[in-house]
């Protein structure tokens, strides 16, 4: 295999190619603090252009967003049994207030112990629960719809940059409604909203459905998710949304006077999205050489890299690349001319590896020709050899919208094509799905092979019933992902009771 710009290929071991290409692609390292990341500029920048893209449609679907504490009463969390059943082993506590100089060391100071103690935000269902009803008195004041771009602490055990971190950044929504249909209306018109972002923004194909009730929010109705397809074939939770019912509302007292002048408890819903989409588009598109940016979500979308020699004839060259870059600039695409003082070829890499949708080369001879050298991100190679492009450079200029737009949809369909081709819907019994997917084994949940997903029959049990397969799932780490929301007839008998089935839900390994 000719050399590629990382030092191992996703068949050789995907967690590492993962590992090494999120640190290649200069977008995050680990801190200092344990589960935590330091996330980079160019990393920044992608969560920049999500958060720009998704706040657009959030707003424009009638949110507004507004900001509550990172620390939560814990009487706020204990007043929903069944919300801090869920997350009781993952909060994270603050008790003192201060600390103290004790013989040339700093320790907590046992007189500023809190009366109460305080939870760092794991999700604030509970706290905006607490506005809320202060905020809403009449059905007049319904629907009440906001947002807020946070981080969150979830104490998770066993971390992984972007995809699993004690703590990360996301987008909350949380709303309520007079009644069960407005409210579900909500939960699912947001769950578009995502399934709309992630595939026309992020180039991410995704499964929208609703999820069994073992894999339910805790204290949720309903939960729904979309689904991504990563290229060693887990799934990817990548966005969720629920419907609350009025179980928060009792809760936190959140009530409203209807047109009849009588009491009412609010049907709430939450939903979001976190860092973790940005986890998801390194491994929906990255290859062997690094990253792979969709054109929407690239923080510089060309990226013109001078091939400087340390000679006078260098100012000429950077005076033609400044020129490409304003000509470019005009048309609305976010470019950049790295005239830093190293080998071209060194830029060049570093930029295959960052994943810039189109990296232009300008020499010496494109400057006198007029002309722009460029290679495609999404298409770098032809077997081994890597690809240029040469163009006039009024015919590139004018062409680079379109550029990035077949850009964009080429890295789509590539996913598409591999969602699409792995979902098997001919297993019919338990020892099928166990013979197909095999036993795995390792930290990393699989046996090394791709297997994507299973398409089943199921009878929709609940209780104890749903936890018996759950088990039996988890014993070959297996999940059922959702229930797509785009169901085909249905056949047969549901693969785990015999019974009846009443839909067809995913199941596979997942992050």
């Amino acid at each position: 295999m000719s050399k590629r710009a990382l030092t191992v290929s996703r068949e050789e071991n995907f967690p590492e190619w993962y590992q090494a290409a999120v640190r290649d692609g200069d977008m995050a390292e680990t801190s200092p603090v344990r589960g935590c990341m330091v996330i980079k500029p160019w990393g920044w920048g992608v969560w920049e252009r999500i958060q720009a893209e998704l706040d657009a449609r959030i707003k424009e679907t009638g949110h507004e967003n507004c900001y509550f504490p990172l620390f939560i009463p814990m009487s706020f969390i204990a007043k929903e049994a069944e919300h801090v059943e869920g997350f009781a082993k993952e909060m994270a506590v603050v008790t003192h207030h201060r600390l103290k100089n004790e013989g040339g060391q700093l320790v907590v100071d046992p007189s500023a112990k809190l009366e109460e103690p305080l939870i760092v935000r794991p999700t604030s269902e509970t706290i905006i629960g607490d506005a809320f009803q202060r905020w809403v008195k009449s059905y007049r004041d319904l629907p009440l719809l906001i947002n807020q771009w946070a981080n969150v602490v979830r104490w998770e055990m066993r971390t992984r940059l972007f995809l699993r971190t004690a703590e990360f950044l996301w987008q909350e929504g949380h709303t309520a409604h007079a009644d069960r249909d407005d409210a579900m209306d909500e939960t699912l018109k947001m769950l578009e909203v995502y399934r709309e972002f992630a595939e026309n923004v992020l180039a991410m194909p995704v499964v929208a459905g609703e999820k069994p009730a073992n894999e339910r929010f805790p204290g949720a109705d309903n939960t729904y998710s979309i689904e991504a397809m990563m290229q060693d074939g887990k799934a990817l939770q990548a966005g969720t949304s629920h419907y609350l019912g009025t179980h928060f509302a009792k809760a936190q007292n959140i009530q409203f006077q209807n047109r009849e002048g009588q009491l009412e408890y609010c049907h709430t819903t939450s939903w979001g999205v976190s860092t973790r989409l940005i986890g998801g588009v390194i491994m929906t598109h990255g290859d062997d050489d690094g990253l792979r940016m969709p054109p929407r979500i690239a923080p510089r979308q060309i990226v013109i890299v001078p091939m400087l020699r340390d000679k006078p004839e260098d100012k000429e060259l950077l005076e033609y690349c400044a020129g490409l870059e304003k000509e470019l600039k005009a048309l609305g695409i976010r470019v950049l001319v790295d005239a830093k003082p190293i080998k071209s070829a060194e830029k060049r890499w570093n930029w295959v590896r960052r994943g810039a949708p189109v990296i232009v080369e300008i020499g010496g001879r494109d400057a006198a020709g007029g002309n722009v050298t460029y290679m495609r991100r999404d298409r770098l190679r032809d077997g081994d050899k890597v690809i240029s492009h040469t163009s006039p450079r009024a015919e590139f200029v004018a062409a680079a919208p379109v550029l990035l737009d077949d850009i964009q949809a080429s890295l789509y369909a590539e996913a598409k094509a591999r969602l699409d081709g792995n979902i098997v819907t001919s297993i019919k019994t338990f020892d099928d799905l166990q013979a197909y997917f095999g036993t795995a084994s390792g930290d990393d949940d699989d046996d090394g092979t791709f297997k994507g997903w299973a398409e089943v029959a199921w009878s929709k049990p609940e209780g104890a019933a749903l936890e018996a397969i759950a088990d039996r799932l988890k014993a070959l780490k297996l999940t059922i992902r959702n229930a797509p929301l785009n169901q085909k007839p249905i056949e047969g008998a549901c693969l785990f009771t015999g019974d009846a089935a009443i839909e067809y839900v995913l199941i596979g390994r997942a992050y």
